[in-house]
């Protein structure tokens, strides 16, 4: 317990710092936690025995953090607009393309560009089952890589860094899941869904969420870069796709018959253990807000 807690502190330091610390220091620290999200999910998925597996590993790093490398240098004017803004438009959806045209473009023709050098890699690896590993590298793309590049998004308000919507976010998705555990750990007692975590309770659940959306409610009185009603649509968003973050990694996990993803963090398991929550947020908070916000 209380290797558990002295991590859980050094954790949190960690994390506040890079946060708080200015643009490059919370890209430094996202694109560390994208990169050792997406080697643990390659751990996963290239199980020991695998042929080449360490190579196999370091492509999927490369590959997952490509999408946030690229569109974090939005950060620093990189890329600048390419010119007047251009809106597209689909009901309530609406997007600016111009000030991300770049880093889409570079994106969509660097990740192709990159899946056919891998396949030309598995001709000469002589792999029994190619696609299989190429599915594997696309998984880590879609799953850890895109989320973590949404966030990107979400950080970048009136043309700067806003640190207090990373923050918020975390601190939101924290809460579901700290409190989950310790209100369904003194008081659950209805399964909520045993077939993938058996520990996890009804009580529990509820329980998280409500704490939720009262550090919802305190957040919109303390922090003005979002709305009221914007903290409480990131609430439900936690709340729902937090729940069911959790859930999918677990799923991963009992499919390759794996505890916890990493030992990182003594106590808390891996990287991917502590996000797999806030990746799975990240893609719904980000659409929510671009509905919202236009």
């Amino acid at each position: 317990m209380k290797q558990r807690i002295i991590s859980a502190i050094l954790f949190a330091v960690a994390m506040l710092a890079g946060v708080f610390g200015g643009a490059a220091a919370f890209y430094a620290l996202f694109a560390f936690i994208t990169a050792g999200c997406v080697w643990e999910l390659m751990g996963l998925l290239f199980q020991p025995g695998h042929d080449h597996r360490l190579w196999r590993r370091l492509s999927g790093v490369a590959l997952g953090t490509a999408p946030f490398l690229i569109f974090g240098s939005k950060l620093f004017g990189v890329f600048p607009s390419l010119g007047a803004a251009s809106e597209i438009s689909y009901g309530l959806f609406k997007a600016n393309l111009m000030e991300n045209a770049i880093p889409i473009l570079m994106t969509i023709t660097l990740l192709p560009l990159a899946i056919f050098l891998l396949l030309i890699l598995e001709l000469s690896l002589k792999s029994e089952r190619p696609f299989d590993n190429i599915g594997h590298y696309l998984v880590g793309i879609a799953y850890i890589g895109v989320p973590f590049a949404l966030l990107i998004n979400i950080s970048y308000w009136h043309d700067d860094y806003a640190p207090l919507r990373v923050f918020g976010l975390l601190l939101l998705t924290w809460t579901n899941d700290t409190m989950a555990y310790f209100i369904g750990t003194f008081i659950g007692r209805t399964p909520f869904f045993t077939r993938i975590s058996p520990k996890k309770t009804w009580e529990g659940t509820l329980g998280g969420i409500g704490c939720t959306f009262l550090v919802a409610y305190a957040l919109s009185r303390w922090i003005s870069d979002f709305t009221p009603a914007e903290w409480f649509l990131i609430a439900a968003c936690v709340a729902v796709f937090g729940t069911l973050g959790d859930l999918v990694e677990s799923m991963l996990k009992r499919s390759v018959h794996i505890k916890d993803s990493g030992s990182v963090l003594p106590g808390h398991g891996g990287w991917l253990d502590r996000f797999d929550s806030f990746i799975f947020v990240l893609p719904f908070a980000w659409l929510a807000l671009m509905i919202w916000e236009g």
